[in-house]
């Protein structure tokens, strides 16, 4: 069963983001049911599955949720019968920077995190990486659109300049701020972003990454990253990826393939036939 947000107008209808996505589950044979996305963000878990009828296994494709709201979820549907594809502590893992990390550290920028949005923590964490440029943002994700004030940090060894753009980023994300920050050493990276598909740790689907839809992939070697997403033993994820000048393909993201969004331009029955 897959199961997405419904429209906040037309509550028996999908949401118009994910309609074609539905519409190409159906016609693949797969029931489709309907979730209150806000009731789910709100944490009220019992009042966004209600519509959704007793079944087996199921998939989410919908909007972002909170790693404590999807673990709601996923309670109150196991009290229907439906047991999701993507446990509670493997949303976690794929949806919080520190759960991923450590399987792809040698592909991606070194980064550091603190616990919670304190000072001390905070310059505790520049600390180890000691000078130079870095990006922050939390354990989810980033305010790279407000790139000089809340992300880029020209000199982690300018604590009080850092700690002025945390605080920056920590304001914008408001009650969505999410663990702690995180600090990744800057690199050089393409414009251009690649997202990549995994279900059960293959890659299945290779696309343009939402911000840049229009830049299809190129040649792309996944031996190495193949190997530490089937380390990290999750069900379905997305791994987004850049280019770096020495022609290196470095790991900007992981994220829980579900809450994904799927690019314009690629068809929704190749995601459909891909999970």
């Amino acid at each position: 069963m897959l199961l997405f947000p419904a429209d906040v107008m037309r509550p028996r209808r999908v949401d118009e983001h994910f309609a074609e996505e539905a519409r190409a589950a159906r016609e693949a044979g797969h029931p489709v049911a309907l979730i209150d996305h806000d009731a789910a963000s709100r944490g009220d878990a019992e009042a966004a599955v209600a519509r959704v009828p007793a079944g087996d296994g199921a998939v989410y494709r919908g909007w972002m949720l909170g790693a404590g709201h999807y673990a709601a979820l996923v309670r109150a549907l196991a009290g229907r019968g439906v047991s999701m594809r993507t446990s509670a502590e493997q949303y976690r893992r794929a949806h919080e920077l520190p759960g991923w990390y450590a399987a792809i550290a040698d592909q991606t920028p070194e980064s550091v995190w603190t616990s919670g949005d304190g000072r001390d923590d905070f310059d505790r964490a520049a600390a180890v990486l000691g000078s130079g440029p870095v990006v922050l943002r939390d354990y989810t994700k980033s305010m790279k659109h407000y790139w000089h004030e809340a992300a880029y940090v020209p000199d982690v060894a300018d604590t009080a300049a850092a700690w002025t753009v945390a605080s920056r980023l920590r304001e914008l994300r408001g009650d969505e701020f999410t663990g702690g920050f995180v600090l990744r050493r800057f690199e050089e990276l393409g414009p251009a972003e690649v997202r990549t598909w995994w279900v059960a740790g293959q890659c299945r689907l290779i696309t343009a990454h939402p911000d840049t839809p229009h830049d299809p992939p190129g040649e792309i070697g996944l031996a190495v990253l193949g190997a530490a997403i089937t380390a990290l033993d999750l069900p379905f994820v997305t791994a987004d990826l850049a280019p770096h000048a020495d022609g290196r393909w470095r790991v900007v993201e992981i994220g829980d393939g579900q809450v994904s969004d799927r690019p314009r331009g690629v068809a929704a029955e190749a995601l459909i036939t891909a999970l």
